[in-house]
């Protein structure tokens, strides 16, 4: 088949690999590039990185909703996308002769939307998987083509149950694509009264919140680790979480309390007496590091039992 595929982070290359092992990719369609204040110059996605590397054609509309004439001038047979990051117009998606799909990071009609994993982590989510259904003209609303499904295990985290998706995505794909070119393919409709939505992440989602259960504040630790992390202030200092876990302890003390200082984590009290331990963090101008590191340092001063820490309202 000739294919235009569009992607954009990490997530959609291991699936753009396995296309190109039996199919033509006659486009890749990404994100414009992104400017760098820090590194002062811009930068690309991964899915371009990976075009530049194999020599396959590129585009980064700014606005695909009104640039799109370069894939409607070509012949095409089939649309691949899998997080690509913009709302693609319907002369698009009906262009191809097999029309458009999307591999898309949850299991529908659950998470529509731009943070599926994450929020489905953040939710404590015994179980996530990949869909690929027909795109339509609204958000992750079309007809199912195919599921799969994996556990999310309490050791994973974002970055891990991304990447397992991605390998998973990019197992199904070709199969998909082999049923329909020879219309082996049974859609199914998607169930709107089960239906969910996974908005993407905001400013409030990362800031944690110690009124909830220690259980809730590890799921949204691991759900956002590592981009961008979660955070709390400190003595006027933001300070990122990576990693933590679910103490056996229980508590008296009130919620953002710190109630004991161990050798490799201090403890936060939660709600309902809960606690957790944080392991791993990272503050301005430092990269991350273990909490031991830290206690080694500037946070010998910081992290004293009993302080009230940021509350997370």
């Amino acid at each position: 088949m000739k294919i235009i595929f569009m992607g954009t982070p990490a997530f959609a290359v291991p699936i753009l690999d396995k296309i190109r092992e039996k199919h033509e990719v006659i486009l890749v369609v990404t994100q414009p590039d992104v400017y760098n204040i820090k590194k002062k110059k811009f930068t690309h996605s991964e899915v371009k990185e990976y075009a530049l590397k194999n020599d396959l054609p590129l585009f980064q509309p700014e606005k695909i909703r009104v640039d799109y004439q370069k894939i409607i001038d070509l012949d095409v047979d089939l649309i691949v996308t899998a997080a690509y990051g913009q709302i693609v117009p319907e002369e698009v998606l009906n262009h191809p002769k097999y029309k458009a799909i999307n591999v898309h990071g949850s299991i529908l009609p659950k998470y529509r939307g731009g943070a599926p994993i994450q929020r489905a982590i953040i939710n404590g989510d015994k179980e996530t998987g990949i869909t690929i259904m027909y795109m339509a003209k609204k958000m992750d609303a079309g007809d199912i083509i195919k599921i799969s499904k994996i556990p999310i295990l309490d050791t994973d985290n974002q970055d891990t149950v991304f990447s397992k998706l991605s390998i998973l995505g990019s197992e199904m794909i070709n199969d998909v694509i082999s049923d329909i070119a020879n219309n082996k393919v049974t859609p199914i409709k998607q169930n709107e009264e089960e239906v969910t939505f996974a908005y993407n992440l905001t400013k409030e989602d990362e800031l944690i919140n110690f009124h909830k259960t220690a259980t809730e504040v590890f799921n949204q630790i691991r759900g956002l680790n590592s981009n961008p992390g979660g955070h709390f202030t400190l003595d006027g200092i933001n300070i990122k979480v990576y990693n933590s876990k679910v103490s056996l302890k229980h508590t008296d003390f009130k919620e953002g309390t710190i109630v004991d200082i161990n050798k490799d984590s201090f403890d936060v009290a939660c709600k309902d007496g809960t606690v957790i331990s944080i392991l791993e963090l990272k503050v301005p101008s430092k990269n991350k590091m273990f909490v031991r590191d830290f206690m080694n340092g500037q946070g010998k001063n910081m992290i004293v039992k009993g302080k009230v820490i940021n509350q997370g309202e």
